[in-house]
């Protein structure tokens, strides 16, 4: 513990994956949140000395910071499990069931969950041929963020041109037209509860990585402006899903609506495990309009941490 009595915290941040800069972003912010009360808080950079720099420093929990593969698909999990450190949000199992989009998908479906069809495909086959029919979408099956997103629109001359630096393996999955909207999950600090569904107005025409973090990249609604049932089918299907997986902490669930299927025009895209916690991210705007301030939510996830998880 620290002189102050409150607990030796280290936050992990940035790391090697394709979403280092957001989480150098979202780490830096929960860093000073932790800070305001008196914890004496480090931040990691998470790389190939991180076993040293935790034994180093000794801390009493980790805030995970991080995004995206290594930090958000159970490897880290792992590893503060084996050095048996308290760490936040999900564990090893829930971390890497979520990542992976096409395992997530198939424990909705078994969950009674609705999602729209998909398949694995190799980049080549995804060159080649359309892998269904059009319209669809091409995303790597283990990345987070919306990195790497092709879709193929009706009508398409042919299949998608995908950059030479996408992975080898790859998921073809259903367009969904109509309205992005997405719920998050508290589950830290009393009763697990949905918070309230934020629609998402894209000014790139989706919601990718450029409309996430960018300046002016997106509006936020909320609470979203929807019919009664379809409210309350998005916070219940979002409950679910992070209960199926095994969530902790806070997670964050994205659906596409499509309003002329009325209640059969919903459906699941994934699961985040990690939210972005930058000034654009939606969970604590979320829990801001919740009554929860951003510093209140890192002291949650800290109070919640654990092994085992």
């Amino acid at each position: 513990m620290s002189s102050s009595g409150q607990p030796r915290i280290a936050v992990l941040l940035g790391g090697p994956s394709a979403e280092r800069d957001v989480s150098l972003v979202s780490g830096r912010l929960c860093a000073d949140a932790l800070r305001e009360d008196g914890s004496e808080v480090f931040e990691i950079d998470a790389g190939p000395d991180l076993v040293s720099d935790l034994q180093r420093i000794k801390p009493d929990v980790v805030f995970n910071a991080l995004h995206g593969r290594w930090g958000e698909d159970g490897c880290v999990q792992g590893l503060l499990e084996w050095l048996r450190i308290p760490y936040t949000h999900s564990g090893v199992l829930a971390s890497a069931l979520a990542m992976d989009k096409l395992r997530t998908k198939a424990a909705y479906r078994r969950a009674g969950l609705p999602v729209v069809p998909d398949r694995r495909v190799t980049k080549a086959e995804a060159m080649d041929a359309h892998p269904m029919d059009p319209p669809y979408v091409i995303k790597p099956y283990n990345e987070g963020s919306s990195v790497g997103i092709y879709i193929v629109d009706e009508g398409a001359n042919g299949p998608a041109v995908i950059d030479e630096k996408m992975p080898d393996m790859l998921m073809a999955e259903q367009f969904v037209p109509g309205r992005e909207l997405t719920v998050s999950v508290l589950d830290a600090g009393g009763p697990v509860r949905a918070m309230c569904v934020t629609d998402i107005i894209s000014n790139t025409g989706w919601y990718d990585y450029e409309a996430k973090y960018g300046d002016g990249g997106s509006r936020h609604v909320l609470p979203a402006d929807l019919p009664d049932e379809i409210t309350a089918l998005c916070r219940d299907y979002a409950l679910r899903a992070h209960q199926v997986l095994g969530c902790r902490g806070v997670s964050r669930t994205d659906l596409r609506w499509d309003e002329s299927r009325g209640a059969d025009g919903l459906f699941l895209l994934e699961t985040n495990t990690q939210p972005g916690m930058t000034p654009t991210s939606l969970s604590p705007e979320q829990a801001a309009h919740e009554g929860i301030a951003f510093a209140q939510l890192c002291r949650m996830l800290i109070e919640d941490a654990s092994c085992d998880r």
